[in-house]
């Protein structure tokens, strides 16, 4: 299951994120994490900012409301997302047939 939790200021999302793949996708979850495979390279942050923009169309909010606050040198990331409840989130993953 989808390790999500709440906070004051929005929800922690656990991230597993793949570089370098043939293509940007949601993969669903695996062990508590949402993967998301990237096609940039784990490199100058771009690889972050290829997982915050592909988050940010997945979940249809501004790029600005998502932060990664542990595992920037990481595959292994947790993401604060704001302007959404941790319901909201499992509704629109559910709503892309992403398993969770």
């Amino acid at each position: 299951m989808l390790r999500v939790r709440e906070q004051k200021d929005g929800i922690v999302l656990s991230i597993k994120l793949q570089p370098l793949a043939s293509r940007n996708e949601v993969c669903g979850c695996q062990d508590g994490s949402l993967k998301i495979k990237i096609v940039a390279p784990p490199r100058e942050g771009k690889a972050n900012k290829e997982c915050i923009k592909v988050l940010s169309r997945l979940i249809g909010i501004a790029k600005s409301n998502i932060k990664i606050i542990a595992g920037e040198k990481s595959r292994k990331k947790e993401v604060l997302i704001t302007e959404i409840s941790k319901n909201e989130l499992r509704n629109i993953l559910k709503d892309q047939n992403i398993e969770i």
